[in-house]
């Protein structure tokens, strides 16, 4: 495991910001860390990275104890934090070079290259980062984050401030630093997380809500699907309203009706027998996987 979180707790003064936070994060995995504001996000990860004390639990990362050796498990991270801190003052290859150095990276100079490649910087990095625009100075606390080259990074709102454009080009760059790192990426664009993650953990009000493959989570019967079935033969809603997995059904034109349900597979097992029982022919039946941000609302409200 390249991050193993076990029941991990955080109070500030009478608040439990973080309330017995387990989970793992494979090698070679990015992982989508969702919740709202003040549900613990950024302070679960400040705590993997050292950056703040735990009142409980146990983190490692890369199999390192984070409590007793958080120097040597920071050589481990690249850490983008919400709120990017920067000097203004610096041009951007000095910054880097500055960051490369506490890390005591070797060919620093090839090295920062490199990562202004990476990032997009190019066209930029003649200048002081004071005379960037937001989207140029998140590209290089992302290109600082990564300059050490870490075996694990932690991304807390990484396209904060960037163009639809730009976010795209960060998107892929991350998810080409996702083939051989471990990632932990939090966002509160939801069809950014749905490009980039497979997995998903929503945390709200300090406690893991969902941990799963986000295919699964869209899937699954923890919310309300729409299935939709459309009949040769014309019937009445009342009739549909009988089947017990129809929460509500609602009329729609040529014969078609959305059904309103928690349980969508068994709800289309019940359709064809309804269809069988009544000698009605079915001409479609399709159902709608809820959309994640539907799923966050349902687990987070």
């Amino acid at each position: 495991m390249s991050i193993t979180v076990s029941n991990l707790s955080k109070n500030y003064g009478s608040q439990r910001a973080v309330n017995d936070v387990s989970f793992s994060l494979h090698k070679n995995e990015i992982v989508g860390f969702l919740g709202p504001n003040g549900a613990g996000k950024s302070t679960t990860m400040k705590m993997i990275t050292g950056y703040l004390a735990s009142d409980g639990g146990h983190i490692d990362v890369c199999g390192i104890p984070v409590e007793t050796t958080n120097i040597l498990t920071r050589t481990k991270i690249g850490y983008l934090p919400e709120a990017n801190p920067l000097y203004t003052e610096m041009y951007v290859r000095e910054y880097l070079g500055f960051i490369a150095g506490i890390h005591k990276v070797k060919s620093t100079q090839k090295r920062v290259e490199e990562v202004i490649e990476l990032v997009g910087l190019q066209s930029e990095s003649h200048k002081k980062i004071g005379q960037l625009s937001k989207g140029y100075k998140q590209r290089v606390g992302l290109a600082a984050t990564l300059v050490h080259d870490p075996e694990v990074l932690i991304l807390d709102e990484p396209t904060t401030g960037l163009d639809p454009n730009q976010i795209i080009e960060i998107r892929d760059v991350i998810k080409k630093l996702g083939e051989h790192k471990t990632v932990l990426f939090s966002s509160h664009i939801m069809q950014e997380v749905e490009a980039l993650c497979d997995r998903v953990i929503i945390i709200n009000k300090g406690k893991i809500v969902a941990d799963d493959k986000l295919n699964h989570l869209k899937k699954g019967d923890m919310g309300k699907h729409h299935v939709t079935v459309q009949f040769k033969e014309s019937i009445k809603v009342d009739m549909l309203e009988s089947i017990e997995e129809a929460m509500h059904v609602i009329a729609s034109a040529d014969n078609s009706f959305v059904i309103e349900t928690t349980s969508p597979e068994s709800l289309r097992k019940k359709l064809f027998e309804f269809s069988l029982q009544h000698q009605l022919n079915i001409i479609s039946l399709n159902s709608e996987n809820q959309s994640l941000e539907n799923i966050f609302k349902q687990l987070t409200t």
